[in-house]
């Protein structure tokens, strides 16, 4: 991990379909406002504690998945080990597929990624679920490591009606 805080080194998925089920994560839970963490870089330092204090360690120091709500997010950090008994941390379910997509740009550059990466999702008859974030550069280290960049990460699950109607429309066609 660097000393901002950033990822030194992170999964290199852009573009392909990952299986991150039954992977063992620590959950950090962050307090939003419209979608917006308060305090991000606090829950990421007591995140960052805690697995200290678990005598865990991440799979990738400093790589981790963002998700955010209205009011309550969440931080999620794949850790190495395969158990713990620990309160915070869990298994992903399995399978748990996520979409990859490495974008160069800010938050606000995000939006036609998101929906291309949504299309492209149906369009395979796959139901889009959770959207993750990972930011991989921060103001502090961007202009070292060639801007900003933020890792999109689409859970989704197969979805056999949707196969079904890709199907019949197929079949008209």
């Amino acid at each position: 991990m660097l000393d901002c805080g950033c990822p030194s080194e992170y999964p290199q998925w852009d573009g392909e379909d990952v299986d991150l089920g039954a992977w063992l994560v620590h959950e950090q839970r962050v307090l939003m406002f419209l979608h917006m963490p308060i305090g991000y870089e606090a829950y990421l330092d007591r995140q960052h504690k805690d697995i200290k204090r678990l005598q865990l360690n991440e799979r990738w120091p400093g790589f981790v998945l963002t998700q955010s709500a209205a009011f309550r997010g969440r931080i999620l950090c794949p850790l190495a080990e395969d158990t713990s008994p620990a309160r915070n941390t869990f298994r992903l379910s399995n399978p748990f597929y996520v979409r990859t997509k490495l974008v160069h740009g800010d938050v606000g550059s995000i939006k036609g990624e998101v929906r291309s990466m949504q299309s492209a999702l149906l369009d395979e008859g796959k139901m889009p679920k959770e959207l993750f974030l990972s930011y991989l550069t921060c103001p502090r280290c961007r202009d070292q490591r060639g801007g900003i960049k933020i890792m999109l990460l689409r859970h989704w699950i197969k979805s056999k009606k949707l196969q079904e109607r890709l199907a019949k429309q197929q079949q008209k066609a």
